[in-house]
């Protein structure tokens, strides 16, 4: 009942109050967007406005096509309500309708304020920013702008085929990305927010996402410091090739007579997962030489990436539910033996746990390092972390590790896959989102009453985020990580 008062009160104070753009925007729960007017909800501190479309939904002919401009409206809209996931195997509700974002400002705050923009993990193919786990209202108490954004997954987001491409690209979930931060370079003021001052973070593909996004030209001038968060940074993109031929075994499995952009949604997820049973990787950013032209690793290792702060890190376990086949294809692809890992780990004597040990590090911790150093030698503010902190209640059974550190930076509890925070973990948590906000106003993590975090430049320096302690120093993994990347 609360949220409703106070939109009525709102709504009222607004129809009195003259010309929307003569409004201080931290008063009101509204936005005048270059597509109309927007109405959202008040909760507590936190106004949010949900389901915000930033390109037209990509159904019909516009499926396989890059995101088309939304039409503006005389009409005044609600956002009170998330919109539907991009379409996935085993997602209530999931549509190919789905190019939405969310934004969260604290409420009666006014701008500018800086902006923080989260980017989904899922392996390009499942995911979505409805999650509770993501919402923005923990983050935006601490004076940011939030936005969240869904973009198309699967072969509807990374299908590449000559017939559909038109013009050989078939990233079309990056090109979501790049237009969803175009939405927020020309509408965020309307929110309160800096466009001038946007910072991107994501975990996982997401993550993977903002390093191609960083050494893209298309999208560098929308965003001015980077975090990422369990990137794969040394992970061989598809090359066009093989993403063609892929796509080629997907138009196959549609049937012959199928026409791609009228069959079904659920036809398509058919063909998705017939391909998706023989390798994980079959939907991903692929070369295009046009968004993407170098692997992430190869473009920092070339200084193309775009020269802003960046935080950058790993868990100290990134195995995860469906990590058992990645672990297996990362073991196979690298030739590496159980003898030879237990020379890397001899302290260490399960086979299980040697493999899931041998894939962090190789997978994400040593590729974290490498990103780090070629971004700080390029004269860029670097910052690393490591994060290896269990909550309290999960230390007898650990859950999985990749993406851990999600439910400290958003602060949400008590929902499935988050559960209740004892009081230190929310101390801990309150330590990261105080360093994570804290780069995002700044570029600077640093802050009064935070462990000092320094700058990586220089050597191995990072954040170490443990049971009993969070501070800098020398990485105690070196010497494992210089025998992994050889």
């Amino acid at each position: 009942m609360r949220p409703l008062l106070a939109l009525v009160a709102a709504f009222a104070l607004l129809c009195r109050a003259g010309p929307v753009d003569a409004q201080p925007v931290g008063q009101f729960p509204f936005a005048l967007t270059r597509e109309g007017q927007m109405l959202g909800a008040v909760e507590g501190e936190v106004a949010s406005f949900k389901g915000l479309a930033y390109a037209a939904p990509p159904v019909g002919p516009l499926r396989w096509r890059p995101p088309q401009a939304t039409s503006a409206s005389p009409d005044m809209r609600t956002a009170y309500d998330y919109g539907a996931p991009c379409l996935q195997p085993s997602m209530p509700g999931a549509s190919e309708d789905c190019l939405t974002l969310n934004v969260f400002r604290p409420f009666g705050v006014d701008g500018p304020l800086p902006v923080m923009v989260f980017i989904h993990g899922g392996g390009f193919v499942t995911g979505t920013v409805n999650d509770p786990l993501f919402d923005g209202a923990k983050l935006a108490q601490a004076g940011l702008i939030v936005v969240t954004l869904n973009f198309r997954l699967g072969a509807l987001g990374w299908l590449v085929h000559s017939g559909l491409s038109e013009g050989g690209s078939g990233n079309y979930g990056l090109m979501d990305q790049i237009a969803a931060l175009r939405w927020v370079h020309d509408n965020i003021a309307a929110f309160g927010g800096d466009p001038g001052n946007v910072t991107l973070f994501g975990t996982g593909s997401g993550a993977t996402s903002i390093a191609l996004l960083m050494l893209c030209a298309q999208s560098r001038d929308l965003f001015h410091k980077a975090i990422l968060q369990s990137v794969p940074a040394r992970a061989r993109l598809r090359s066009a090739q093989e993403a063609e031929t892929q796509g080629k075994r997907f138009i196959a499995s549609l049937g012959p007579d199928a026409d791609p952009r009228a069959t079904t949604p659920a036809r398509v997820l058919v063909a998705e997962r017939s391909l998706l049973a023989g390798s994980s990787r079959s939907f991903t950013p692929a070369m295009d030489g046009g968004l993407v032209t170098e692997d992430v690793a190869g473009g920092f290792a070339a200084g193309h990436e775009s020269r802003i702060p960046l935080m950058i890190g790993a868990n100290d376990d990134e195995t995860r539910f469906d990590g058992e086949l990645d672990i297996k294809e990362e073991l196979a692809s690298s030739g590496t033996t159980i003898e030879g890992l237990r020379q890397l780990y001899p302290d260490v004597a399960r086979p299980s746990e040697l493999a899931a040990r041998f894939y962090t590090d190789k997978v994400f911790s040593e590729p974290a390092r490498l990103l780090a150093r070629l971004h700080a030698a390029a004269g860029a503010p670097t910052f690393r972390y490591r994060f290896a902190y269990i909550p309290e209640a999960r230390r007898g059974n650990p859950d999985a590790g990749h993406g851990r550190e999600l439910q400290f930076i958003f602060g949400v509890e008590g929902l499935p896959g988050a559960g209740i925070f004892s009081r230190h973990d929310r101390e801990v948590a309150s330590r990261m989102r105080a360093y994570w906000t804290n780069f995002a106003k700044s570029g600077d993590p640093n802050g009064p009453d935070l462990p000092r975090w320094d700058a990586a430049a220089g050597g191995d320096r990072l954040l170490l985020i443990t049971n009993e302690s969070m501070s800098s120093g020398d990485d105690p993994w070196s010497d494992r990580l210089d025998r992994l990347a050889r």
